[in-house]
């Protein structure tokens, strides 16, 4: 029964790195590029929910105002910071997107102070069913995630939309001359990986309280892992990396002897993975037209 705890606890992590995996992989499918950023969106996202339940006390408000708010943040950000290096060097974009991070850090670091804010969104307790005893917090995680996750891969396969983020994923230029607006689709794919990140900085705050300017800095890095083991640009790699990442977080952690290198165990699974396939589980090799 203990193990059957700590991998719905595993579950229930992975699905979270799943959906900060989701936004890396989302935009580096369609922009080809990697917004190392995005794991300071969920702090941002933190900060939102920690004000508006300061003022108004409903988490359900709170929850609404950080989705909304890291979605301008999201829009804003490719505007400002990426769109005017669009066919710049990967270089040039990745120390765009690691100073844009640093930038985020700072600000919320000025405007709310270096020590942690407790964040309790509501008390949920736990529920015992057949012998096992659960924090509700951990059903709720992973049924929200499965749930936003599902909706996210209909609406890429179904909506108009959606199918225009696969053909500029495929090919930008066929997909501009398709008459499809490469600058539209790009921004809602930021808009929505953004909204994901409010979700993720939720679901870790309902796990630990705890608020700091650098809440997203590690679970960033190993959703971007997660990304990469599924298959970077891959949605069903992204969900499939994110849970691996959980379920062998969890269990590692509950093994004293290993518990302490449990961040290395994950890195090292990565890169036992790309060794073997250096696409990912999930990832496509794509043909580059010269």
């Amino acid at each position: 029964m203990n193990f059957i705890e700590t991998l719905i606890n595993g579950l229930s992590i992975g699905s979270t790195y799943a959906m900060i995996a989701l936004g890396y992989t989302m935009v580096y499918g369609i922009a080809k590029m990697l917004n190392f950023a995005h794991g300071d969106v969920i702090m941002v996202g933190g900060y939102m929910l920690y004000v508006t339940l300061t003022a108004t006390g409903n988490p359900i408000l709170g929850l609404l105002a950080a989705v909304v708010f890291c979605m301008l943040l999201g829009i804003t950000i490719e505007k400002v910071a990426y769109k005017p290096l669009r066919g710049a060097s990967p270089l040039a974009v990745l120390i765009t997107a690691i100073g844009v991070s640093y930038l985020l850090q700072s600000t919320a670091q000025i405007i709310f102070g270096s020590a942690p804010k407790m964040v309790n969104v509501a008390s949920l307790g736990n529920v015992s069913f057949v012998g096992l005893t659960i924090p509700v917090y951990v059903l709720v995680t992973l049924v929200c995630s499965l749930v936003i996750m599902t909706a996210l891969s209909l609406f890429v396969k179904f909506t108009r939309t959606g199918r225009a983020m696969i053909a500029v994923s495929e090919d930008k230029g066929a997909a501009q001359l398709m008459g499809i607006n490469v600058n539209r689709i790009i921004m809602i794919t930021f808009a929505i990986g953004s909204a994901l990140a409010a979700f993720a900085g939720l679901f870790m705050l309902m796990k630990s309280p705890s608020l700091t300017n650098t809440l997203g800095a590690m679970p960033g890095i190993k959703a971007f892992t997660a990304a990469v083991i599924g298959g970077i640009g891959s949605i069903p790699g992204a969900m499939l990396g994110g849970i691996l990442m959980g379920v062998v977080e969890a269990i590692s952690l509950k093994i004293p002897l290993i518990a302490p290198y449990t961040d290395a165990i994950e890195f090292l699974i990565l890169i036992l993975i790309l060794l073997v396939r250096p696409t990912g589980i999930m990832g496509k090799k794509r043909r580059e037209k010269v």
